[in-house]
C-alpha cells in the first residue's frame, strides 16, 4: 500500500526549518573550531602514497562536542616507543554552514595540482581540527554524514570522528601562531651549525735548500684498508721529509692515489730513499727528486686555523723574484664545533725564493651572518638547492633545526661551507656543520626511559640475586 498523500514525510520548507534550528543550537552551544583542509605536496605515483602534505588554510567554524564527559579512546596508554596519546574526540557540525562556507574556498582549489584537494562539497578524513578548549589539534578519522537518519527525508550535520594528531613532517603554517607551534618541537628534525662570525685562517711559511722537489708514485699498490705511512731517509741537517699517502677506491680496490708532502724537509745531498708500510696494502713504491741549488718553501705553519672553513680554502704563495711559485694544499677538520683549517700541505715547494713568501688564505664562506630566520619560513642552500623549514634558531649558539629537508627535491641535505638563506627574513649563515639526527623524536624515548631505570637498578651487582 501506497505512503499517505495527504502527509509528505518532510517538505523543503520543514527541511530548511530543521537546518536553521540545528543551526541556532550549534551557534548557541557548540565551540568555535579551525577546520584545517590537508592539501597533497608529494604523492608517490607507484603506491599512490602521500609523501608528503601541508595545511596552509584555515576555517573558523562552529561544533557541538558530543564528548563533553571527556575525551574518548584509548587515553595515554605504553609502547615499545614510549608514552602515546591516543584520545578521541567526536564534533558535529553543520553540513549547511559547511557547504555555504567553507567548502567554496575548497572547490576552487579543485584542480589545482598543488592542493591534490579533490572533495570539496565535505569534510575528508585526514584534515585537521584546532580544539581550542584542549589547545590541541585532532585528526579526522571518519565522517558520519546519516546520523541522525533522515529526518524529514535529509541529513543536516556531519558528525566528525577524530583523534588526536600525530605529527609526521607535514607542513603546518596557518599564520595563526597557537596552531602552527604546536608541532614546533616535534618531527624529525636536522640541525644546522651556522657560522655566526667566521674568523680567516693565519698561515706562514718556512724555506730552506736540498728540499725533495717532487714525489714520483711509481706504484699505487692495492689491498690498503687504512692510510699507510710515509717515511723519508733521515737529512743529514735531521730536517726529514714527511708525507702522508692519500688512498682510493676504484673498482673495489683500494689502492694510493697521491703522496702529498707536510714537510719538504732540508738538507739533501742526496734523492731519500721513500718507504711505504702498513695500512694492509701492497706493492707500493714511490721515489723523489731534490733541489739543491735553490730555496724552496719547506712547510706551512697554521698559526691559527680560522672558524667557518667548511670548504677547503685557497692558499696563495708570494712569487719569487725568479722561478717558481710554491703551491700550498689546504685541509680542514672539526676543533668542537668550529670547522677550521688544520694544516696545508706542500703541493710544490716551489724554486728561487730569496725570503720567506708570504700565504694568504682565503676567507671562510661566511665571515658574518646576518639577519634572523622566522619560524616556518623555507631556507635554502645557494649551491645544494636543499629546502627545509625553519623549527627553531638560536641567534646565541648559531644553531637553526629544520623541518622537511630534502622532501620534492633530489638532494638529501646541505652543503658544509655553503650559505643558506631565508625567503621571506632574508637570513644568511654560512653551514658550519650539518647533523641529520632527531634529537627531538616524540617517539624516541628509550635513552630516558633507561636513564631512569639505571637510577633504580644496580647493575655494579654481579649477581643481582646474592647476598649483600
Amino acid at each position: 500500500m501506497a505512503l499517505n498523500p495527504f502527509f509528505l514525510q518532510g517538505t523543503s520548507s520543514e527541511q530548511r526549518l530543521a537546518q536553521d534550528l540545528i543551526n541556532e543550537q550549534l551557534r548557541m552551544y557548540g565551540v568555535e573550531v579551525t577546520y584545517i583542509p590537508r592539501k597533497f605536496v608529494d604523492t608517490d605515483n607507484i603506491l599512490n602514497e602521500v609523501q608528503s602534505s601541508k595545511f596552509d588554510d584555515n576555517f573558523a567554524i562552529e561544533a557541538y562536542v558530543n564528548t563533553y564527559d571527556g575525551y574518548s579512546g584509548q587515553g595515554d596508554i605504553m609502547t615499545k616507543f614510549g608514552i602515546s596519546l591516543r584520545d578521541e574526540l567526536t564534533l558535529t557540525v553543520s553540513k549547511e554552514r559547511f557547504e555555504d562556507f567553507i567548502a567554496p574556498f575548497l572547490a576552487a582549489n579543485v584542480g589545482d595540482p598543488d592542493s591534490g584537494i579533490t572533495l570539496a562539497t565535505r569534510p575528508r578524513e585526514g584534515d585537521l581540527i584546532y580544539f581550542p578548549l584542549g589547545t590541541r589539534l585532532f585528526e579526522v578519522k571518519f565522517v558520519e554524514h546519516e546520523d541522525p537518519f533522515y529526518q524529514l527525508g535529509k541529513n543536516y550535520v556531519y558528525q566528525l570522528k577524530c583523534e588526536l594528531f600525530e605529527y609526521e613532517d607535514e607542513v603546518i603554517d596557518t599564520s595563526i601562531d597557537i596552531i602552527d607551534t604546536q608541532i614546533q618541537d616535534e618531527g624529525y628534525l636536522s640541525t644546522l651549525r651556522l657560522v655566526g662570525l667566521g674568523q680567516p685562517a693565519e698561515v706562514t711559511s718556512s724555506i730552506g735548500i736540498g728540499y725533495v722537489r717532487e714525489i714520483f708514485l711509481n706504484n699505487d699498490g692495492s689491498g690498503f684498508t687504512s692510510q699507510p705511512s710515509i717515511t723519508f731517509t733521515e737529512s743529514p741537517t735531521g730536517d726529514t721529509a714527511r708525507a702522508v699517502g692519500i688512498l682510493t677506491t676504484k673498482a673495489n680496490v683500494t689502492s694510493i692515489e697521491k703522496i702529498l708532502m707536510t714537510s719538504a724537509g732540508a738538507g739533501y745531498n742526496s734523492p731519500p730513499s721513500i718507504t711505504i708500510s702498513g695500512g694492509g696494502g701492497t706493492g707500493a713504491a714511490a721515489t723523489c727528486s731534490i733541489e739543491t741549488a735553490y730555496n724552496g718553501v719547506i712547510r706551512f705553519n697554521v698559526i691559527s686555523g680560522g672558524v667557518g672553513y667548511g670548504t677547503e680554502p685557497t692558499i696563495t704563495v708570494a712569487q719569487p723574484g725568479a722561478g717558481t711559485t710554491a703551491v700550498g694544499i689546504a685541509s680542514i677538520g672539526t676543533v668542537g664545533s668550529n670547522s677550521v683549517v688544520r694544516s696545508v700541505y706542500v703541493g710544490n715547494p716551489g724554486r728561487g725564493y730569496a725570503s720567506v713568501p708570504s700565504v694568504v688564505v682565503a676567507d671562510p664562506p661566511g665571515m658574518s651572518g646576518i639577519g634572523t630566520f622566522i619560524y616556518n619560513e623555507i631556507v635554502q642552500g645557494v649551491r645544494s638547492y636543499a629546502q627545509g623549514r625553519v623549527k627553531s634558531w638560536d641567534s646565541d649558539t648559531d644553531i637553526l633545526k629544520l623541518s622537511n629537508v630534502g622532501i620534492g627535491s633530489t638532494v638529501s641535505g646541505f652543503f658544509v661551507g655553503e650559505d643558506v638563506i631565508g625567503r621571506e627574513s632574508g637570513a644568511t649563515y654560512a653551514v658550519a656543520s650539518f647533523n641529520t639526527t632527531d634529537v627531538d623524536d616524540k617517539y624516541n624515548s628509550g635513552d630516558e626511559f633507561q636513564t631512569f631505570g639505571d637510577d633504580i637498578l644496580d647493575f655494579t651487582e654481579s649477581n643481582p640475586f646474592g647476598q649483600v
